[in-house]
């Protein structure tokens, strides 16, 4: 598994971006990834050192259409921490 499997999407809603001036940043990841494969991904495609991962597993929400009955899919979410002296990730800051 690359480093392009593990990380999926990043997550941008308002309470994310307030965290980005603590150097926290948040990704959607895959399902199997342990915190240590998140990080090691997070270095190699942005060039940044990490100094912890905190991980959220989501379960998904119950959808009904009619009579029938669904779910949503579950997924696992990252809160990224960069060190102090690392730059900020070059993606988020346009935004």
């Amino acid at each position: 598994m690359n480093a392009y499997d593990i990380i999926r999407k990043p997550v941008i809603t308002e309470k994310s971006m307030n965290e980005m001036a603590d150097k926290k940043y948040t990704f959607i990841v895959d399902v199997n990834a342990n915190k240590t494969e998140i990080k090691n991904a997070v270095e190699e495609i942005f060039k940044v050192k990490v100094d912890k991962v905190n991980t959220i597993k989501v379960l998904g929400k119950m959808k009904r259409m009619g009579k029938y009955e669904g779910r949503r899919p579950s997924y696992k979410k990252a809160v990224v921490k960069l060190t102090k002296d690392s730059k900020g990730i070059e993606f988020f800051e346009g935004l």
